[in-house]
């Protein structure tokens, strides 16, 4: 009977083709780390044509990415590129039309909010600053949110009333190249060490190419995601952490308990107040998911995290909704948010600013294959 033992010729063609075949039997290959000038050389390779100080911002980009420790593949490139593109086109402080204009509205709405009559807030703004314009004048030529931001913190202190009525309350809420939102960075700088010397506050480290930039990367980035396209990262960049993840979810708990629901990304109030929409929908699956009032706040409670994927709440309720439904559900969708804010006016949401986003991000990826 002849032998099945393979013959000792045969024995190295056989540990080559294992070695081959098998991920097991080698070593994977690993791509050797881009250096900072590779980065920097990268970066103004991707940039959309016309952007001045190509090497400025090459090197604001490529610092934030080593800072934060965020991977500088090309896609990620990109996803900065794409929304600073967006926000500014690459202007570090950019202009907004009739800014003093909405600025003065403001104004007067939180007056208002406070029961002091328009006239009265307005006779405030005549006072003379110390350029020897008055408030008004010059909140009516500014012409970007730095120099409105700077304005108003330096007008606080000069108009009465100005520290008890408007003090923490700078309608300038977001700034610089990235649009970032400024309590966003605010928080970040006491959550970790911000890389540069600060300027006088952060609000103002904002505002500069350098900081905005940072701020920008680490909230578009700086965490950690299921998502599978980064779509849903610019639409959380607008709408917040997980919005995107979290309106999915409020779509299967919409199936799964027939109760209508706004699919804003919003799961849960933080501030101890009556239960949300969408809690209260949960709510009517107690039985079905065998948790009381009690679980259901405390799994909800992780939705601005990545932890709230590891919960039974969340496995649960897909569970129930892919049987209500016959198929599988989505785990991201777009947000059905409209955008509300002083300088738009237009009717966008943000599924509108995600896809423009997106846009850019997919030419700037084609300017990488050339």
């Amino acid at each position: 009977m002849p032998s099945t033992r393979p013959s000792r010729r045969a024995l190295p063609l056989l540990a080559i083709a294992l070695w081959l075949v098998l991920p097991g039997c080698r070593e994977e290959k690993r791509e050797r780390p881009k250096t900072p000038a590779e980065v920097r050389a990268e970066l103004g390779r991707l940039m959309p044509a016309g952007v001045r100080d190509r090497s400025g911002w090459a090197a604001d980009i490529q610092a934030a990415f080593s800072a934060l420790r965020i991977n500088p593949a090309t896609a990620n490139l990109c996803a900065v590129i794409a929304v600073t593109e967006q926000e500014s086109t690459f202007a570090s402080d950019p202009k907004v039309p009739g800014l003093g204009r909405i600025a003065l509205e403001e104004i007067d709405r939180r007056f208002a909010a406070h029961h002091i009559p328009p006239l009265v807030a307005r006779a405030a703004l005549q006072i003379d600053s110390p350029d020897g314009r008055t408030w008004q004048q010059r909140i009516e030529a500014a012409t970007s949110e730095r120099e409105l931001s700077d304005i108003y913190e330096s007008m606080i202190d000069r108009v009465p009333m100005g520290r008890r009525l408007l003090a923490s309350s700078n309608p300038v809420h977001t700034g610089g190249p990235m649009q970032v939102s400024i309590a966003f960075a605010e928080q970040l700088a006491s959550d970790r060490d911000y890389p540069y010397p600060v300027d006088g506050s952060i609000r103002h480290e904002v505002f500069t190419r350098r900081g905005g930039v940072y701020f920008g990367t680490a909230h578009l980035l700086g965490y950690r995601t299921s998502y599978r396209q980064l779509l849903y990262r610019f639409a959380d960049y607008n709408a917040g952490w997980y919005a995107s993840r979290n309106a999915a979810f409020q779509h299967a708990v919409a199936v799964a308990s027939g109760i209508p629901l706004d699919l804003d990304g919003d799961l849960v109030r933080y501030d101890g107040s009556e239960a949300s929409r969408t809690e209260v929908a949960v709510r009517a699956l107690s039985q079905e998911l065998g948790l009381d009032d009690r679980g259901i706040h405390r799994a909800l409670l992780k939705a601005r995290s990545l932890d709230f994927e590891d919960t039974d709440l969340y496995r649960d309720v897909y569970a129930l909704a892919e049987r209500a439904a016959g198929h599988a559900l989505p785990r991201a969708r777009l947000p059905e948010i409209r955008l509300s804010s002083p300088k738009i006016s237009r009717r966008l949401t943000t599924a509108w600013f995600a896809q423009r986003v997106d846009q850019r991000y997919r030419r700037c990826m084609g300017r990488a294959k050339r």
